[in-house]
């Protein structure tokens, strides 16, 4: 191998963005939270999906739950909290969807909020 192809090898897909810590989190909600819309669309004749599709979420807000719990986390204080507030909430509110067929809306609003939050847009996400 020449020394150009070489060169071509070594930075083969640098051209990709950066991806930074929000943008994963980010990437993480949104794929969560298709999980979830496309569970409720399917819940009656596909209730193992939604099952799934609860379990990744809270599987989410429990990572997110433990995180803000170190620490060692940067995130201001109150911050913290807030996020362990509503990892909770949606531990609540998932039993709720699953055990009294309680609507998915609240936990698809929580969690794109959170993804507004992460793209600071305020807007949809």
């Amino acid at each position: 191998m020449n020394a150009t192809l070489m060169a071509r090898s070594a930075y083969a897909g640098t051209d990709s963005a950066i991806r930074t810590p929000r943008d994963i989190e980010y990437e993480a909600f949104a794929r969560v939270t298709h999980r979830l819309k496309r569970a409720g669309q399917h819940a009656k004749e596909d209730y193992p999906g939604l099952v799934r599709a609860i379990h990744d979420n809270r599987e989410l807000w429990s990572l997110l739950a433990a995180d803000v719990a170190l620490p060692e986390n940067g995130l201001p204080l109150e911050l913290r909290k807030r996020v362990a507030f509503l990892a909770e909430f949606t531990r609540v509110q998932s039993r709720k969807v699953l055990s009294e067929n309680a609507s998915l809306d609240i936990l698809i609003e929580v969690n794109t909020a959170i993804m507004r939050g992460l793209r600071n847009d305020g807007g949809t996400a």
